[in-house]
């Protein structure tokens, strides 16, 4: 097939543009094109009173021999012939498996591997220690109305079916390069399970959270069609070795589920079982991350920044990405932005507060949101070792708790300027999922990163207008950006207690829910790779 490179048109354009336009880049008449597949489409905003989409697309003509002619014959770079490649499980290995493969963890990374590892007859058995996610959404829905006395610690926004992910609009975007093809393979996964076909091709994949939870309960079904046990309420509090090499796993109810393969695919808050896996001497590490505040803006104002109107239409919320560095060398920069979006209580502890940022397929919310965060190192954190970074975010969790009597702590960015507890919002509602509470946000953080952040919002003041607006709101704290440490693995994946595979996001080796997924299939292919089939 012909690949076509920036094949551009505008938005709004009609069914038979895109052919027309193929045709004419590669000197063919529309006859001698039989199919056409968007492999890519972002949108153009260079020229604001001139939006298009650009997309790549792999044309099929209708004589596929004549190919090679026409692609010579176009003489651009940005036409060339594409080899379509398909994502394959590697081959079973030979060593025998004792024992059917444990999986810790129904987030992205714990599905993803479960399910190749049930499509090849091994017969995995994933712990969930949160509900399925039916239950867990009531769960969740349940503790924002009523708040702090309501939060099941193990199911909640971080913990349950389909991870922290589930809660927090469905984004797929990943810096990962797909060299393996597993990025296809999970955007396709999730696409069979119900999420719309538009996540193959856009440039900034969503399914939205009220789709996602259908999906995964999909993928759930198809895990235990293909053989495999999906085990709910099943918190895993131990994991015992002989010799250097793992056994099994115990669980809260005191019982003992017995094997030698385990796949730790924990999420970035598993911090009892961080501590666990300390106590044990696991080769771990601490790591940098990001911290800061949740920022509210309406969505026509971020409108009207990328595309030069309020109203999208057809294009949807438009999204922005911001970055900066302070005069201290710090990184601020915006993550998990979420247009047309909520901020939603995150917590999962009681007595600590977290938010997050969530937006529904539509992300009709008047609202945009997003994390604005500061780098921190291991040189920030109040406490030496592997955990000083989960006691730096439970630190700050208790501090915004406390702000916000229970509730979510909110600040108008003017206010927080000048060291002032808020009375009143501005012109911007807030968007909340959860109470909230007016406060004084400038007590949370230290005051180093107080001011990196206040350096960022300037600057990113100055890239989209009304960025630094006096009545943009802050909700704290944003601190499970990511895992705050690493756990160490081989070349084979194993960590050094033999026969347990750290996974995904929590293990330190993804940042979000694509690369989480990618590494859970990474992770499978080993096994697969490795062990016969039971």
């Amino acid at each position: 097939m012909i690949r076509i490179n920036q094949l551009t048109l505008e938005v709004g354009h009609g069914p038979g543009a895109m052919k027309k336009k193929a045709a004419k880049l590669l000197r063919v008449p529309e006859a001698a094109i039989r199919d056409i597949k968007i492999v890519r489409r972002s949108i153009d905003a260079r020229k604001k009173d001139l939006l298009l989409f650009s997309y790549i697309v792999d044309v099929t003509l209708t004589d596929r021999k004549k190919e090679g002619p026409v692609v010579k014959k176009a003489a651009s770079p940005n036409i060339k012939i594409e080899n379509e490649e398909t994502y394959c499980y590697p081959k079973p290995g030979t060593e025998p498996l004792k024992e059917r493969p444990i999986i810790i963890g129904a987030g992205p990374a714990g599905l993803f591997a479960a399910l190749a590892l049930s499509e090849n007859g091994y017969s995995p058995i994933l712990l969930e220690q949160g509900d399925p996610v039916d239950i867990r959404t009531k769960k969740v829905e349940d503790f924002w109305k009523h708040g702090d006395s309501h939060l099941d610690l193990h199911s909640n926004v971080q913990f349950g079916e389909g991870g922290a992910g589930t809660f927090s609009d469905g984004k797929l975007n990943t810096l990962v390069k797909d060299v393996s093809g597993r990025n296809k393979k999970v955007l396709e996964t999730f696409v069979e399970a119900g999420a719309d076909a538009s996540i193959l091709y856009d440039s900034k994949p969503h399914i939205g959270t009220d789709v996602l939870v259908n999906v995964v309960r999909t993928i759930r079904k198809r895990i235990e069609e293909k053989g495999g046990q999906v085990r709910f309420s099943s918190r895993v509090t131990d994991i015992l070795e002989e010799d250097g090499k793992v056994l099994g796993v115990t669980l809260s109810d005191g019982s003992f589920l017995a094997s030698g393969t385990v796949i730790l695919s924990v999420g970035h808050s598993a911090r009892e079982l961080f501590e666990t896996l300390s106590k044990k001497k696991i080769l771990m590490e601490p790591k940098a991350f990001a911290v800061g505040f949740r920022v509210q803006h309406p969505q026509k104002m971020i409108n009207l920044s990328q595309y030069k109107r309020e109203d999208a239409g057809g294009l949807g919320a438009a999204p922005y990405k911001v970055t900066a560095k302070t005069r201290a060398g710090r990184g601020v920069y915006s993550f998990c932005m979420c247009p047309g979006g909520f901020v939603v209580n995150a917590s999962s502890e009681r007595g600590r507060l977290a938010v997050n940022g969530m937006s529904y397929f539509k992300r009709d919310s008047e609202n945009a949101n997003s994390a604005i965060i500061v780098s921190v190192t291991p040189e920030d954190f109040p406490c030496p070792g592997v955990l000083g970074g989960v006691e730096f975010q439970r630190r700050l969790e208790e501090k915004a708790f406390l702000l916000g009597n229970g509730t979510i702590p909110l600040q108008l960015y003017g206010d927080f300027l000048r060291h002032e507890p808020s009375r009143e919002f501005g012109e911007v509602r807030p968007q909340v999922c959860g109470g909230y509470e007016l406060s004084d946000l400038r007590e949370l953080m230290p005051e180093a990163l107080n001011q990196a952040f206040m350096e960022g919002m300037e600057q990113f003041g100055r890239k989209i207008h009304g960025f630094d607006r006096p009545d943009a709101i802050l909700a704290g704290v944003e601190s499970r950006t990511s895992s705050p440490l690493k756990i160490w693995r081989d070349e084979r994946l194993e960590s050094t207690m033999k026969g347990l595979y750290p996974c995904g996001e929590g293990a330190g080796y993804a940042g979000g829910i694509t690369s989480a997924a990618m590494d859970g299939l990474k992770v499978a292919e080993e096994i697969i790779g490795r062990y016969r089939p039971l």
